[in-house]
C-alpha cells in the first residue's frame, strides 16, 4: 500500500469544505492513517517549498498557507499517489474539471482547495515534516 500527504489548504478550511474534501476520499476507499488541524510554522514551509524559495511569488504562497490553519493527512491505498492527484484535478483550479477536487472547490493556481504529494520522494519528505512516528496508525479495515 502507498501513502501519501494531502493538505486542505486554507481557501477550502476557510469554506468549509473540509468534511466535503474528506469524503471524497473515503468515498475513493482510502484510508486516513494520520491527520492533524494545524498552523504550518515558517520553517516548515520553508522546507516544503524550498524548490520555490528564489522564486517570485515565494513571500506570496508562504502568507497564504499561514493565512488559516490547514487540515494535513496521510492517506493510504493502492497506487495512492496516482489516485489522489487524479483525483484533486489539475494544479490550476480553473483548467480542473468539474467532479475534481479543484475544479469543485478551488479559484485559481494558488487557492486551489488542495495540496498532494507529487511523487514517492515528495510523499516521504511531506510525511516526515508534518507528522512524528507515533501520530501515524498502522491499522487495516
Amino acid at each position: 500500500m502507498e501513502r501519501t500527504v494531502v493538505l486542505i489548504k486554507p481557501d477550502a478550511v476557510s469554506k468549509g469544505f473540509i468534511g466535503k474534501i474528506i469524503a471524497r476520499f473515503e468515498k475513493e476507499d482510502f484510508l486516513l492513517i494520520a491527520a492533524k488541524f494545524m498552523r504550518l510554522p515558517d520553517d516548515l514551509l520553508d522546507d516544503w517549498y524550498e524548490h520555490h524559495k528564489e522564486k517570485p511569488f515565494f513571500a506570496e504562497l508562504k502568507s497564504f498557507m499561514i493565512s488559516t490553519p490547514i487540515m494535513a493527512m496521510l492517506w493510504e491505498g493502492k497506487d495512492a499517489i496516482k489516485r489522489v492527484r487524479k483525483l484533486c484535478g489539475p494544479t490550476d483550479a480553473t483548467k480542473a474539471p468539474k467532479g475534481t477536487i479543484r475544479g469543485d472547490y478551488g479559484e485559481d493556481v494558488q487557492r486551489n482547495a488542495i495540496h498532494a504529494s507529487e511523487d514517492d520522494h515528495a510523499a516521504s519528505k511531506e510525511m516526515d515534516l508534518i507528522f512524528l512516528p507515533h501520530e501515524i496508525q498502522e491499522w487495516k479495515r
